[in-house]
């Protein structure tokens, strides 16, 4: 944790995630009390390379509306709209000492809170860390090029400190690289298991036209029998349930179904953990027409089944009239 006297805000938990006992509390507790369907607004703040803008991505990609160095005057209209809104369920910003008179910022949190539910989260990290941050990246400190970068953390550290004194979750990113960080305000501020965050599209192709481009996991499932030998199917596709009913009744079908749906299972909750927000499942046969999109028909019930959102798109299959 940083450098001072310890508090027991700044009780080092775990090697590799020092967050402080009160603040695991405190986010246990805002993220078990988050109560769906209604507004919520974070505030995302801490040390400049404490990693707030990796952070405030992680926020985007979970669905939040995201906004970077707002003015500490607009943070209160900005909750208004952000209560006022339809579209807008959650928000999140960033604020950082270049704001000016961040010492106003308590004050304005007063008045906030009294509008919409909102969670402080403050990013900070050792100056060891932070000092080979800015030295990695070649990249000046925000308060300016005049003094050395490490007299330049210091001197933040005291004027942010009426920021840190009132946030609900203190998080010690000197352990974490990008993915972990992410990891982390995903395991915090995700939504119930129930509300799947994760978009994902099932699609079937031809291989004769190509693989799609945007696939992030493709199958081969040419292995089955092809309906295009059967002469009372060749024109017909596998949307319509005689088609689909000829595919679906060899037995290596179900098992192809079965073990891809086990894969898929496991797989899912991973990608979710480590921030995807949309997966694309490509199924391919040979024209894209018969074995393809009955199996990306059946797939999308399947994970439809298990609560996850789902599309669908049939690249090459003919278009029915």
């Amino acid at each position: 944790m940083a450098t001072g006297k310890p508090t027991k805000k700044r009780a080092a938990k775990k090697p590799s995630q020092r967050v402080s006992a009160s603040a695991k509390k405190t986010a246990t507790r805002s993220k078990n009390s988050r109560p769906k369907g209604r507004h919520e607004l974070v505030v995302l703040t801490g040390l400049s390379g404490a990693g707030k803008l990796s952070a405030l991505k992680a926020f985007e990609d979970l669905g939040y509306y995201s906004v970077d160095n707002l003015p500490l005057d607009l943070i209160p209209r900005f909750a208004d709209l952000v209560r006022g809104s339809r579209d807008i369920r959650r928000a999140a910003i960033g604020i950082d000492v270049r704001e000016g008179l961040i010492e106003r910022f308590p004050a304005i949190l007063k008045q906030v809170r009294k509008v919409i539910p909102t969670t402080v989260v403050f990013l900070e990290a050792s100056d060891d860390v932070l000092q080979r941050r800015f030295s990695e990246t070649r990249r000046p400190h925000p308060l300016g090029r005049n003094e050395t970068v490490q007299k330049s953390i210091r001197a933040e550290r005291k004027r942010i400190d009426p920021v840190r004194n009132v946030a609900d979750i203190l998080l010690d990113t000197s352990k974490f690289n990008v993915h972990e960080l992410r990891a982390h305000i995903n395991d915090q501020f995700q939504r119930d298991v129930d509300d799947r965050s994760l978009l994902i599209s099932t699609m079937s192709f031809g291989f004769k036209n190509g693989v799609p481009t945007e696939a992030d996991l493709v199958f081969d499932v040419r292995f089955l029998p092809n309906p295009h030998f059967v002469p009372e199917f060749r024109h017909r596709t596998g949307k319509e349930k005689p088609v689909a009913d000829y595919v679906m009744a060899f037995p290596q079908t179900k098992e192809f179904l079965d073990r891809t749906t086990d894969m898929l299972l496991f797989l899912l909750p991973h990608y979710i953990k480590e921030g995807k927000s949309y997966l694309t499942l490509a199924f391919g046969c040979t024209g894209g027409q018969h074995r393809s999109v009955t199996i990306a028909e059946e797939i999308r019930k399947r994970l439809e089944e298990q609560k996850y959102r789902t599309k669908i798109a049939h690249r090459d299959m003919p278009r029915q009239t």
